[in-house]
């Protein structure tokens, strides 16, 4: 039983004729009356236990975007049913007003909607469902929580997406689409055209310049059907925040702005998530399938708080590929990555395949690097600037070995990762 405000307002006006008949005769009197109110009020109000409640399917939903949560409430009894519904969930799930009054005739039903703005992406759970059943004169109330079960995943943002048209023109024009035609080491030819100045010498075909009595020269067109394997870190290097959310969060961008490009380039895409151990997988999915299949993956991933073992990672990456492939390596770039055998792990890798090793930059630490106004932000600008040397230290090793090295803050990270792809491709090492 629940008491409401206009029960403990009763109870209140027993204190005037209290003051002006000061007896236990008069106090147990009022108590009497307002417990016997109470009790009619909450014998009459409808039972919760007959009112059944259903919970409808929720549609997968990208972060910062809006959805809602639908409830069937059916009473089942034979009295109205005056309620407030409260539809909980976890605090991350955004919940707007979750709170709703209605009244429900017998064998009546009504639907209520619950907005959820989810501040961060995952799966979100329902709580509970509580009613509380009024009695007509609304001094009490009968009150049960039902568990209703319910769950929403929430995809990652992809806001990188933006960059996406640009990129893709950039692409039709080396695939022959346009008008510009490319080549290099490692891709297919595509047709013979007359020669221009400021061509190649070396595209020249000799032979069928002969036959036709003019220079000509072949154009290439970048090879298709490459692979491509994206390694995202998910250790304690990705739990690192850089701004507002953690290294992590910028990996997923850069991932799936480069699957989307890689897919529509006609590349087979794989993905694996691990630190000391395989979180998650992607692989032999083709197709419009890959992007949904990649964001249903990444929603849920998480960092965990261990050290990245490179050598499993390797061993990862040798028994995944079989042939030369473009392997794309999101971590954290730190000084301790020399200890860990990130150095020997790239050289070892990149001997059989193109490493890209990307790193999404604090600029926090960027903006101290250039704050010296006072004595203590000079310092802080001293020990920026050494772990800025160290990092740059770090990456000249890293590209000794072959690899490439993209560093970048976090919103600039995906398109840069997207570019270093569109150079190897027209440069005809994929």
């Amino acid at each position: 039983m629940v008491l409401t405000g206009r029960a403990v307002g009763l109870l209140a006006l027993g204190l005037i004729p209290v003051l002006l008949l000061p007896s236990w005769l008069t106090v147990a009197t009022w108590l009497v009356l307002v417990a016997a109110l109470v009790g009619s009020d909450l014998a009459l109000a409808a039972p919760v236990r007959d009112v059944r409640i259903e919970r409808a399917p929720i549609p997968t939903v990208r972060h910062t975007e809006e959805t809602a949560s639908r409830l069937r409430l059916h009473n089942t009894s034979p009295r109205t049913l005056r309620a407030l519904v409260r539809d909980a969930w976890q605090p991350s799930a955004g919940t707007g007003t979750n709170r709703h009054r209605l009244t429900l005739g017998a064998d009546q039903v009504r639907r209520i909607r619950t907005t959820l703005r989810p501040w961060r992406r995952g799966d979100m759970s329902a709580a509970a469902v509580t009613v509380r059943s009024y009695g007509p004169f609304g001094l009490a109330a009968r009150q049960r929580s039902t568990d209703v079960p319910g769950l929403l995943r929430v995809l990652p943002e992809f806001s990188a997406r933006r960059h996406l048209p640009s990129r893709l023109a950039r692409l039709r024009e080396m695939d022959g689409r346009a008008a510009v035609n490319v080549r290099g080491q490692g891709t297919e030819f595509d047709s013979l055209r007359e020669y221009v100045i400021g061509d190649d010498v070396r595209a020249i075909d000799w032979r069928a310049s002969a036959r036709r009595a003019e220079v000509v020269v072949r154009t290439w067109r970048p090879e298709r059907d490459r692979r491509v394997l994206i390694v995202l870190d998910t250790s304690r290097l990705s739990a690192a925040r850089l701004g507002e959310a953690p290294r992590l969060e910028a990996g997923i961008e850069a991932t799936l702005l480069l699957a989307a490009l890689a897919a529509k380039a006609g590349d087979r895409v794989d993905l694996v998530a691990m630190d000391r151990t395989v979180h998650t997988r992607v692989r032999g999915v083709e197709g419009p399938a890959l992007m949904s299949a990649l964001a249903q993956e990444l929603a849920t991933l998480t960092p965990e708080l261990v050290e990245p073992d490179w050598a499993v990672v390797a061993q990862e990456i040798r028994d995944r590929l079989s042939q030369r492939a473009l392997v794309v390596i999101l971590t954290g770039l730190e000084p301790g990555a020399i200890e860990s055998g990130l150095v020997s792990v790239v050289a070892a890798v990149a001997r059989d395949h193109q490493v890209v090793l990307a790193s999404a930059e604090d600029p926090v630490a960027q903006r101290m690097r250039r704050s010296r106004e006072s004595t203590a932000e000079l310092f802080d600008a001293a020990a920026a600037e050494r772990a800025e040397l160290e990092r740059g230290a770090l990456a000249q090793r890293l590209q000794r070995t072959g690899a490439q090295v993209v560093r970048r803050a976090p919103e600039d990270l995906p398109p840069a990762l997207a570019d270093t792809y569109l150079a190897l491709k027209a440069a005809g090492k994929l």
